[in-house]
């Protein structure tokens, strides 16, 4: 996939646009470089804040020592409710779209065994953790009657007319799920130090669309067209490890820090090439290639204070310490490393997280906040009028998002049940429509096809709103 296009030395923004497909760059960031954290209900419930506190399987998706602090076993099954709902807005129109998902978001355990020695390793703890959630997403945007483009065409009796297209409508469409294992080992040494380190292996199952709806002034009918090199398939798995580390500074307060090195991943695609033939009709071909990706290494530093028995809270931060990168293959690579280079930013994300006991009673509450992956950028883009322009623009293709936890359990002694909401929203804007006729890298319908340097870009609302139910056995 992707390589008819060039590689420019100071390739902008607006160039990439241009010549490959938007939808590359959001996967490879909100997918490929963002792994699943759907943890248990009570995880779930402090946003992901555990970093310093651990104690349960849900440590392998912060910090591998977490697992040290365990000190019995522990597994749980967790039944996930998420609703994804999507406001995309333009020209003081907008249109919203829900998906709604229920499956096993999470399954954990650890096993704890005490050493029965004079060493200062008290114990020793294997732990197991699958998380998986749907990567399903639309976001269908509405049409602006004033984007008109202009298309050399011929009529049925073979005579040259030029042909005015107006843009009706655009959808852009992913299926899918991923899932992330995690397989740890964590130790405790003298009730005062936690180191753990854990594999990771990673899957990816998707299928992505873009496809936009055009009117014809020569005949008033609507056309939909496909982006080049859409539909397309992937099946992708990764590996990455991480290490940790947790110690007591005093008996209320924690300090943790852990390191996740980049996933690399293999992803095998069916893509969907257009051209026109000799005989001026628009035909298709499908494909197979493979690719090597590189997510972002990360490192987060977590700090936890428990006065008491009853009351306890985290606060996590993990930085970005690498930028994404594609295993060079031809000049489709060389241009995404370009485009990350210069405009991708490393992660940043705060979580904070409590949890309260009044007896059996668990109450929990969080909050998380991570930026935008994306310095702001120009690109040349319809106004509302119909005309174009360079227009800088903030939070471009992915934005800041905001998650919201809360969530109440009980323990019955050996069993517990724990639920939980979360509430994550994100605005962005959404840049489509962009190709380059001489890439090849417009838009296709069975007839003709439709291309244009400049971009519709609309504002996008994403609020997700997800429900937890989880039972768990100590033993």
């Amino acid at each position: 996939m992707l390589k008819k296009s060039l590689v420019i030395m100071g390739m902008t923004a607006a160039f990439y646009l241009q010549a490959q497909d938007i939808s590359v760059i959001r996967n490879s960031i909100d997918v490929y470089s963002n792994t699943p954290m759907t943890g248990s209900s009570k995880f779930n419930a402090m946003a992901g804040s555990n970093g310093a506190l651990g104690g349960d399987a849900t440590a392998l998706l912060s910090n591998p020592a977490g697992l040290g602090v365990a000190i019995a076993g522990d597994a749980s099954i967790t039944l996930a409710v998420s609703g994804n709902k999507n406001t995309s807005s333009l020209t003081g129109s907008s249109v919203n779209y829900n998906i709604n998902k229920v499956n096993i978001g999470n399954l954990g355990g650890v096993a704890t065994f005490q050493l029965m020695s004079e060493s200062p390793w008290k114990f020793v703890t294997l732990g197991a953790n699958l998380s998986t959630q749907s990567i399903e997403n639309y976001v269908e945007s509405p049409g602006n009657g004033n984007v008109s483009i202009t298309k050399n065409l011929i009529d049925n009796g073979g005579n040259p007319v030029v042909g005015n297209l107006s843009y009706l409508g655009h959808a852009y469409n992913r299926y899918g799920t991923q899932t992330k294992f995690n397989l740890g080992v964590g130790a405790n040494y003298n009730n005062a130090l936690y180191v753990g380190a854990s594999v990771n292996m990673h899957y990816v199952d998707l299928e992505q669309y873009d496809s936009a709806k055009f009117g014809l002034n020569l005949d008033n009918t609507a056309y939909s067209f496909d982006k080049q090199y859409t539909p397309y398939s992937e099946k992708s798995n990764g590996f990455s490890a991480s290490v940790g580390v947790i110690g007591k500074i005093t008996n209320q307060f924690r300090l943790g820090a852990s390191i996740e090195s980049p996933t690399w991943w293999s992803l095998d695609r069916i893509y969907t090439d257009y051209y026109t033939g000799t005989d001026g009709y628009i035909y298709a071909d499908n494909f197979v290639e493979d690719r090597r990706f590189q997510s972002p290494m990360k490192a987060t530093l977590s700090g936890a204070f428990v006065p008491s028995k009853n009351f306890a809270i985290n606060v996590d931060y993990t930085l970005g310490l690498t930028k994404p990168r594609y295993k060079v293959q031809g000049d489709a690579e060389s241009e995404l490393n370009s485009f990350f280079s210069d405009s991708y930013k490393n992660l940043s994300e705060v979580k904070v997280g409590a949890e309260y006991r009044i007896k059996a009673v668990r109450l929990r509450g969080g909050y998380s906040y991570a930026s935008s992956p994306f310095d702001a950028m120009t690109i040349n883009a319809y106004s509302n009028s119909g005309q174009t322009g360079d227009v800088n623009y903030s939070n471009l293709i992915l934005g800041d998002r905001n998650t919201i936890g809360a969530g109440i359990g009980y323990d019955f002694g050996k069993f517990y049940v724990d639920a939980a909401y979360q509430n994550i929203t994100s605005e962005y804007k959404n840049p489509f429509l962009s190709g380059n006729e001489s890439f090849g890298t417009g838009y296709y319908s069975g007839d003709f096809d439709v291309a244009t340097p400049s971009s519709v870009v609309s504002d996008v609302k994403n609020v997700r709103n997800n429900f937890f139910l989880t039972v768990g056995w100590k033993f």
